[in-house]
């Protein structure tokens, strides 16, 4: 998928967050790093059509996103989105999270829309969780059931805020294992993460963002061997300083 960027800027009131953004690249797995307050949250919700720039072009695949109500929702539809906590409902069971916006959204019978869900708990160990609500749930668990909710639709693209910030190391890989897994079958990912042991090895592309800039982009093999600037290289060594 050819993801590009063209001078895109995003201001809330007087304070700028994104400042002529730009990039090109074909992805199949990217993940886009950076310091706290960088913009990258924005970044993804811009690319995701949940938030319209203040400037500039998002094109995917050489279309151009036309940021009008109408469009967006119809770009919406095939994009999955998984954020970092309290993404599910919680008055609805874990099943109903994932059937009732295949019903609602996507227009699936509720027969094919049991299936499609029961398939994917069954994929990925979440079987005997289908009937409990969400407080029932570990944080782990609950992350699971966001992306599979988010794949359900078979989006053509799955973007991910932050999905493990809030877990123990422990469910941290039960979640990153689930979506190298979906990462294998070809599904195109776009992840905001601070896990750089995930950037590195599961994700094929990496972008920096620094001060609401792009500052470095390429394969990840090659950012993390080799920063070409000094605010990557700053931002490596504290993030990896105490990692064993």
């Amino acid at each position: 998928m050819q993801i590009t960027l063209k001078q895109i800027s995003k201001s809330f009131g007087e304070r700028m967050v994104l400042t002529d953004v730009s990039l090109a690249e074909e992805i199949t797995s990217l993940a886009v790093i950076g310091p706290s307050g960088a913009g990258k949250s924005t970044l993804l919700r811009i690319i995701g059509g949940l938030l319209v720039p203040s400037a500039g072009e998002l094109l995917i695949d050489g279309k151009k996103i036309n940021f009008t109500e109408k469009e967006l929702l119809a770009y919406r539809r095939t994009i999955g989105f998984v954020f970092q906590s309290k993404g599910l409902f919680e008055h609805l069971t874990a099943l109903e999270n994932v059937t009732l916006p295949l019903i609602h959204a996507f227009g699936m019978n509720e027969t094919d829309a049991s299936r499609v869900a029961t398939r994917l708990f069954a994929r990925f160990g979440l079987e005997a969780e289908g009937h409990k609500y969400p407080p029932q749930l570990s944080g782990g668990q609950q992350q699971r059931i966001q992306i599979c909710r988010a794949v359900a639709g078979s989006p053509r693209l799955l973007l991910l805020d932050e999905p493990t910030s809030a877990l123990d190391p422990e469910l941290t890989a039960e979640v990153l294992d689930m979506l190298g897994e979906l990462q294998k079958t070809g599904l195109n990912t776009i992840i905001v993460t601070h896990e750089m042991g995930f950037a590195k090895r599961a994700c094929e592309k990496v972008i920096f963002v620094a001060d609401g800039r792009i500052v470095e982009s390429g394969k990840s093999s090659e950012l993390f061997a080799a920063p070409r600037t000094e605010q990557l290289q700053a931002f490596l060594d504290k993030v990896l300083e105490w990692h064993v």
